[in-house]
C-alpha cells in the first residue's frame, strides 16, 4: 500500500487491522490471567488447613522453646505442627506457653 495519498477508507482499514491485532493480544493476555488465576485458586483449594497447635524448635532442633496456639502470629519459622496431647505433654514438661497467644489459657491450663 504505496499510495502517496491514502484514502480515508484506507486509512481507517489500516486502523481496524490494527486494532484487531491490539485485541486478541489483549485476549490472550486475559486467558493468560485467568489460567494463572484458576491455578492460584486450585493451590489454595489443595493447601492443607493449618494445624490447631504449634510447638516451636530452638536452634539445635531438640529442644522445644515455646508452644503456640496454630496461626499465632508470634510462632517462629522453627515452629511445628502438633496434635493435642504434644502440647499438653509440652506444657506439663515446662515448655513456656507463648505470652501472646497464651495456648495453657486456651487449653483450660491454669498456673
Amino acid at each position: 500500500m504505496n499510495d502517496p495519498d491514502p484514502s480515508k477508507l484506507a486509512q481507517l482499514r489500516y486502523l481496524e487491522r490494527v486494532q484487531e491485532r491490539d485485541l486478541a493480544r489483549t485476549r490472550r493476555w486475559i486467558a493468560q490471567e485467568e489460567q494463572r488465576e484458576a491455578e492460584r485458586q486450585r493451590g489454595l483449594a489443595a493447601r492443607p488447613s493449618a494445624p490447631d497447635w504449634l510447638i516451636e524448635r530452638g536452634l539445635s532442633r531438640r529442644n522445644a522453646v515455646y508452644v503456640h496456639v496454630g496461626g499465632c502470629w508470634n510462632a517462629g519459622s522453627r515452629s511445628q505442627g502438633v496434635e493435642r496431647d504434644q502440647e499438653l505433654r509440652a506444657l506439663a514438661e515446662g515448655v513456656d506457653a507463648c505470652p501472646q497467644c497464651r495456648p495453657d489459657t486456651t487449653l483450660g491450663i491454669l498456673d
